[in-house]
Formats: C-alpha cells, structure tokens, sequence
C-alpha cells in the first residue's frame, strides 16, 4: 500500500484552505500531491490510500475538484472527532434550529438572519453552494462561529470574547465536544466525558483512549493519531510525505523506520529556503523533486548521501491544438512574476517598439498574483515606462480597458494587456490562445512550460530547461539584445512556427501521463 501524506493546509494551520465562494482564490489548489494522486487513481499503478493530519470538514468537495471523488483516505481529525459518516449530505441552512421570528436577507454574497431587528447570524457559502461557516452574534460582535462538514453537520465551533478568538471546540457527529483548542496558547484539552477517539483500518474500528487530558498543542494530539495509525500499517508500506514546514518535524519523527519518498514542490517548498529539512531528507528511501534545478540543488549538497534521488514533473503532457492560428491578432504571452524592475522596464520598452511596427501583435502581461490591484499596477508601470521610451503610453490598456475594450478616442490601438490567472484551469484557457511565449526569468515556470509543449507553443526563454530544445520549440537567449530576431523568427510567417510545433508535441511524449505512471512505478519497485 502507498500512502500519501499531502500539505493541504491554510496557511500555516492545521486546516484545510476552503473558501467561501465570493472570496477571491488567492493561489492554485494544485501541487504535486494532487497530481500523484490522479496518476494513481486514474491508472490503477498500484493500491494507495490519502492520510490527512490536518481538519478537513470540506474533504470530499476538494477532491470533486481535483476528478478524484473516490480516492480513499484516513483522516487523523475523522479520528479525533469519532467520525463514521463517508458520503457527502446535502445541508439546508433552513433546517437548523433558529429561534422563533428569525427573519432572513438574502444579499448578493451572504445570508444575513436578523432577530428583533438586530444582526443575529450571517451565513457563508462554499463553492458548491453548501454552507460551511454560520458566525452568530451578540450585541453587533460576532460571539460563536460554527464550522459546518459537507457530511451533513457541525464539526466544530469557535467561541469568541469581546470579540476576539478564545477557543474552538472540535466535535462528535451529535454534537458532542471532544476537544477544546485555546487561541491564547494553541493547548488542547480533551472532554473527560469521552477520552478516547476511533480508528478505522481496513473495514474494523478500535478506540483507543488518549494518553493524556491535556496536550501543549494540536500537533501533539494530531502526532499520537498518526502514530496508532502508523502500527496498523505493514512493513511493506510506502509513504509519500509532501514536504511542508507545517508538518516536517511531526513526520521526521512518526516515520522513522518507515519505507519514505519524500516529494518537494517548489511552489510550495522551495529546497533552498528550507536547507533544516536536510536532516529528514537522509533518513528518505528516495527524493522526488519537480525540476532539474532542485535535481542538482540536492545532488550538490555534501550533507546528503541519499543518492536516489529523481527528477517526476508533477504535471503531464497532453496534446492539446491551441487556437492561436484562428485569431487576427498574435498573442505574446509574458510572464511578469518575479521579473526584476529593471528587466520589466528593459521587457516594456523593447516590446512597446515592437507592437508599433507590428499591426497584429499584442503582448499579454502574465501573472499569477491575485491582488485585486494588481492589473491596474502592472497596466501603471507599463504606461509609465513606454512615456520614459517617449513610446505611446495609450499602447498600454487602461483600467477600464483591461479585458479588451477600446476607447473610441484613443489615437493608438491597445497592445499591451494583463492575464490574472490563478488556477491551471485559467492558465490553460488563456495559453490556448497565445502565439509565443517569451519567459525571461531565471527559473520558468514549470506548469507554463508543460503547457506550451501540450498545446504547441514556442517558448522563447532566458534559461535553458528540459522543456525547451535550442531551435527547436524554442529558443534561449544568450543575450538579451537577440530577442527582437526570435520573436520574428517565429511571427513572421508560420514556417517556423509550425515546425517548433510539431517539436514541441514530439518533446511532449516524454511528460505523458503514461510515461509519469512508469517513472512512479521504478520508484515503487526500487523501495518494494
């Protein structure tokens, strides 16, 4: 059995990252657990299960995203909790017990209760529409916030004073405390009445008592839990930790002696600003990293004698026909994230004189930040530089302009626009439409070079990656002064074009979903 231990945590708490459905998506629910999950799941490679430490009410909504309702799992908090339920529960807000003359107003984003003309509850709503948070209210100040599990019931409720946070009560399907976790020192206290919580393996349950009433933090309750559930397991097990800073130091300990892969995603783990996590990285059967940068990062360090250790991208390869050849216009997709000013205003300029002499290009400014400004903050400073290049500054779209519409005013067409993608579903629905793609940081996105090569797109690059094929699918620069020759190499006529096409989707048959499958299963025999 392989076990995956995921990071789905909300920032640097022991809970999952739900969101009400009004709230802006500040960063992708994607990693590289989430995809090894799909792999496995999708291609039957070998038996696994999830193992989740963290409180996940909202489970079974997050893996319907993910296209793996099914996939099982053990939850440490189910656990904790004596939760049996499986099945997600529809949940009518409307058949909670209110008091009498409880009033409703429904507003563009929540449900308000009112009682005696006074502010009583306010209602939150998830993605699917399902209720997940009720806050209630005394006196204009928020009292009690109840936590609602697509299971059908409260999970648990925070207790507030004066305002402010003073503990959360994790609880029983009836209703019953279990535990009480303290805002003002995160100690956890287990109801004497029920001291003890319920594993189920394999289609049995035993409960077990906890080892203590009283616990300095969370992490210690949740660490007791895992470890049972580690004894249940075999010799023969495999587990597949994300590394996460969260749960490092609990996992360092709970699988020593354990067949271990451990899985590093740059997005969310970066080797080089946790160089402590070392020590667990040689206690691992085997490292997975997702890019030749952190491949070598990890072959150079002199305190690490692992030596399996293996380069598996955590997103795969697909053909996928853009649509760029059907549009007027070519599309420059430029990726701005990390991108240093200097080079940002070097990038501008340069591309304000290209769009000038170029009728149908249009540069696309790419970012992943989710900052309601950040449009209008980019558009600012691309407006800005193009007047210090004495370029018109009208190139660049206004606020009102963002999505594409045109001041019948303007003397000058709109060249220069921004792509606000937060999810891979954005991303790949505005890559579909793109020309070229010019990444001029020194690391390129990784989910963006997969892309290009899944639906065809050259990729004109400062840093040479396996993704990219001098000549080929694309070009890297040796020198910045050469990037007006490679963007007419590729724009002017379709020759080209077509051929770093063609390249790209034969470079692609390396990154299948197959081939990953495959990569996975010499990692599984190797430590079987």
């Amino acid at each position: 059995m392989l076990y995956f231990i995921p990071a789905w945590y909300q920032q640097d708490e022991w809970c999952e990252n739900e969101q009400v459905w009004n709230v802006r998506r500040m960063h992708t629910e994607f990693d590289d657990t989430v995809k090894q999950i799909q792999l496995f799941h999708r291609n039957g490679a070998c038996p696994y299960r999830i193992l989740l430490l963290g409180f996940t009410p909202n489970f079974r909504h997050f893996l319907h995203r993910q296209g793996v309702f099914h996939a099982p799992y053990l939850s440490c908090f189910d656990a904790l909790q004596e939760i049996r339920r499986k099945r997600p529960m529809v949940l009518s807000f409307h058949n909670l017990n209110w008091p009498a003359g409880i009033e409703f107003i429904y507003t563009p984003f929540v449900v308000v209760a009112m009682l005696k003309g006074e502010k009583y509850a306010q209602i939150e709503f998830g993605e699917d529409g399902n209720p997940i948070r009720i806050a209630l209210f005394e006196q204009g100040r928020i009292c009690r916030r109840n936590i609602y599990d697509d299971r059908g019931f409260v999970s648990a409720t925070g207790l507030f004073k004066k305002g402010k946070p003073f503990c959360q009560d994790y609880l029983t399907e009836d209703g019953t405390w279990k535990m009480r976790c303290f805002a003002s020192d995160g100690h956890v206290e287990i109801n004497p009445k029920c001291p003890q919580y319920l594993l189920q393996y394999e289609g049995q349950e035993q409960k077990k008592p906890f080892l203590k009433r009283s616990y300095e933090s969370m992490e210690q309750v949740i660490g007791e839990v895992f470890s049972e559930y580690l004894n249940l397991t075999e010799d023969t097990d495999l587990f597949c930790a994300a590394m996460h800073k969260r749960h490092a130091g609990l996992l360092q300990e709970a699988l020593s002696g354990k067949k271990l892969i451990l899985s590093y995603f740059s997005d969310r783990y970066p080797v080089k600003d946790h160089p402590e996590t070392f020590d667990m990285a040689e206690q691992a059967d085997y490292i997975i990293v997702d890019s030749r940068e952190n491949l070598k990062r990890f072959q150079k360090e002199k305190r690490i004698t692992v030596k399996q250790i293996k380069n598996i991208s955590p997103y795969d390869s697909r053909v996928d026909f853009g649509i760029s050849q059907q549009l007027d216009v070519q599309k420059i997709l430029v990726p701005v994230d990390g991108v240093h000013d200097m080079v940002f205003q070097w990038m501008i300029q340069l591309f304000g004189a290209y769009v000038s002499e170029h009728k149908n290009a249009q540069i696309h400014l790419f970012t992943r930040q989710a900052q309601r400004d950040r449009c209008e903050q980019l558009l600012g400073d691309t407006r800005r530089y193009l007047a210090k290049a004495r370029l018109p500054e009208d190139l660049a779209a206004a606020s009102a302009q963002i999505h594409g519409e045109k001041d019948a005013k303007d003397s000058f067409p709109v060249k220069f626009f921004v792509e606000q993608c937060v999810d891979e579903l954005e991303v790949s629905k505005c890559m579909r439409e793109q020309r070229l793609i010019v990444d001029m940081r020194k690391s390129p996105e990784l989910y963006l070079q997969i892309l290009a090569i899944s639906i065809g797109v050259p990729q004109i690059v400062r840093t040479k990656t396996e993704f990219v094929e001098q000549g080929k699918n694309g070009i890297v620069l040796k020198k910045p002064g050469q990037l007006g020759k490679a963007l007419d190499y590729y724009l002017n006529g379709l020759e080209n074009w077509n051929k770093a096409m063609v390249c790209a989707f034969e470079l692609g048959k390396k990154y299948t979903a197959e081939k990953l499958v495959e990569e996975w299963k010499e990692v599984i025999d190797f430590i079987g």
